[in-house]
């Protein structure tokens, strides 16, 4: 698509407003008047050509990211489904299957009673669940929404699950905004579900049918759902940490000097000779025996029913200095930080916002005030008191890599960023001005 200003043209089929469409005023339009008014959008955005009015920020931006992928938007919705093995395994490994009777629950007689589906995928877009009417079933089939079908903006463009999945936030794309031709009679809704745990996304539900007769409140309904899902997911991992703590704390009564026990995702469930902390950054693979622990020192891990106890070594202190830090960001959903020194290294997953501040300071070495941060992230400095609490939450995980006054890595520290390939796969999800920024040059 050339850079072109997508300004509002006055036309019968537009609506009175000289701002671009938003969802509300859309779905509110006589249905074959905004079906109209879109496929003029999309056919003068596709051709470079000032559209009737501009269309919501959310869709040109994924339609932007399409045409900078090469995608085709004549391309038929087919693909390659997973092998019925490989579904069960996915569908196996998925947290997401722990929820699916809250999610199915929700919206199974909703998507029955107004020609619907219901589907869940995993957090690369691919399809696990999906429910509906026979009818509709079928209909889904004409399109790939399948099981086993891949639904990430690159496979099948700007639609409501893999928008959701790149931006990590609810999405609803309606008719034309559909990326894909072969789409524009679909309206979908999808809500990503969050580990309440780690924060990372776990997949989509989403809410697809025909769209001459979607409800405008589907978007809400979804998201909705979506929240009951993370719930029930944090509730049964509190069940977890109280079952490991009445394990571990016989044990850990028994023990001398510092010790803890951890789930496998490092939140503490007893602790012993030391203050309490909320949660340990635990290496990727972890597995008994001694590590080297950045806040602790030297550690010796023992698995427990559900988790790791954790007793540190009085006699080897955390003193080393870390030497190294490698920054991932290559990967579209799945950012870490690895942190190497002469006592050993370690890694861990970041969060989206922890990965948009890490990538801040690795860029500006010299360091960056919270005013500044707050800026670079938000577009706003006078929200220095969040970033404040956000940067507190990293550099208890970065014990000795991160400094302040001004947050910054430390000088004797090497600090290497692995980014896309392609720039404008940096952080997808990131609305911050600094990473929108660097999307739009070359890689060094």
């Amino acid at each position: 698509m050339k850079d072109v200003p997508l300004k509002p043209l006055k036309d019968k089929d537009a609506p009175p407003h000289k701002v671009p469409l938003d969802l509300a005023r859309l779905m509110a339009m006589d249905g074959a008047r905004a079906t109209r008014l879109l496929h003029r959008v999309w056919d003068a955005a596709l051709a470079g050509e000032p559209p009737p009015v501009a269309p919501r920020p959310v869709i040109e931006a994924s339609w932007r990211r399409m045409l900078g992928i090469g995608l085709d938007p004549e391309r038929s919705a087919s693909g390659v489904l997973l092998e019925p093995d490989e579904l069960e395994q996915r569908r196996r490994a998925s947290v997401l299957s722990e929820a699916m009777d809250t999610l199915s629950g929700s919206l199974r007689e909703i998507v029955h009673s107004s020609r619907q589906v219901m589907v869940v995928t995993d957090d690369e877009g691919r399809v696990l669940w999906r429910e509906g009417a026979v009818p509709m079933l079928r209909l889904a089939d004409g399109v790939r929404l399948e099981e086993g079908a891949a639904w990430s903006e690159r496979a099948m463009g700007t639609n409501a699950i893999g928008t959701a999945l790149a931006l990590g936030r609810p999405v609803e794309v309606h008719s034309a905004e559909h990326f894909v031709r072969e789409l524009h009679t679909w309206t979908c809704a999808a809500s990503p579900v969050h580990d309440p745990r780690d924060g990372r996304v776990l997949g989509v539900v989403d809410v697809s049918g025909p769209a001459t007769g979607f409800h405008p409140t589907t978007l809400a309904l979804v998201s909705s759902v979506a929240r009951l899902a993370e719930s029930e997911l944090r509730q049964r991992h509190g069940r977890a940490v109280e079952r490991l703590r009445s394990v571990a704390a016989p044990i850990l009564c028994r023990l001398g000097g510092r010790a803890l026990a951890v789930d496998p995702h490092g939140w503490t469930a007893a602790v012993t000779g030391m203050p309490p902390v909320d949660r340990l950054p635990l290496p990727k693979t972890m597995r008994a025996g001694r590590h080297w622990q950045p806040s602790l020192g030297m550690c010796t891990v023992e698995p427990l029913p559900g988790g790791w106890l954790i007793q540190v070594d009085e006699e080897c202190p955390p003193t080393e200095t870390p030497s190294r830090v490698v920054l991932d960001l290559s990967r579209p959903r799945r950012w870490s930080v690895a942190v190497s020194g002469s006592a050993g290294s370690w890694a861990q997953e970041l969060t989206p916002r922890h990965a948009e501040l890490l990538y801040i300071l690795a860029v500006h070495r010299a360091g960056r005030s919270a005013a500044e941060l707050a800026g670079d992230v938000f577009g706003d400095p006078t929200r220095a008191v969040t970033v404040r609490a956000e940067m507190s939450r990293v550099r208890r995980h970065l014990s000795g890599v991160l400094a302040h006054r001004p947050y910054r890595f430390s000088e004797e520290v090497e600090v290497e960023v692995v980014r896309p390939e392609d720039p404008g796969d940096l952080l997808p999800h990131s609305t911050a001005p600094a990473v929108l920024g660097a999307r739009r040059l070359p890689c060094p």
